[in-house]
């Protein structure tokens, strides 16, 4: 044998002293154990928080589904409440039930006096009454929005939503007495 040979035993014979033998070989077994034991526990719960941030995410889709279903249904049935809430709508199935417009109406003073001339209303007012001659003549209204009479253009809607010819609410009506200032 060559002198490298014998320097390369040499060497392997320190490195297996370095190394330990026998029974040192079985106090590494529960260290591996644990280590295989740890790694495996923590794939198998990222598996299972993975499986449930997809049910999450499947749900999460469903509820935004659901929802947008919802929504078209409110706003298709808002628009059904907006069509039959029409002024139009409203006077076509108030007239279904036979109610008809009121007249001028009568109102009751704080004094008991009553301004207005009280009656039933008919079933056609003279407010809708369509004129038989061709060109149309203004036909001055009792209320306290009609234009003046020189004027051809229709009357205006009163400041509480009412039109010529309807009930008003006696409450929206003002009273006409001058108002004082105490002390003066």
């Amino acid at each position: 044998m060559t002198t490298a040979a014998r320097q390369l035993k040499g060497r392997a014979a320190r490195l297996a002293r370095m190394l330990p033998s026998g029974p040192n070989t079985a106090a590494r077994t529960p260290f591996v154990l644990l280590v295989v034991v740890l790694l495996g526990g923590g794939l198998i719960t990222l598996l299972l928080l993975n499986s449930a941030l997809n049910a999450g995410s499947f749900r999460l889709n469903d509820l935004k589904k659901k929802t947008t279903e919802l929504t078209d249904e409110q706003q298709a049935l808002q628009r059904d409440v907006d069509d039959r809430s029409a002024p139009d709508a409203l006077e076509q199935r108030a007239r279904e039930l036979g109610m008809v417009p009121g007249d001028a109406p009568a109102f009751l003073n704080p004094d008991g006096s009553v301004k207005g001339v009280p009656g039933a209303a008919s079933a056609v007012p003279q407010a809708l009454v369509v004129p038989a001659s061709p060109t149309p003549t203004p036909t001055p209204t009792p209320s306290a929005t009609a234009p003046p009479s020189g004027s051809a253009s229709p009357p205006l809607p009163s400041p509480t939503g009412t039109r010529p010819g309807s009930a008003a609410h006696p409450s929206a009506v003002t009273s006409t007495k001058p108002t004082q200032t105490p002390g003066r």
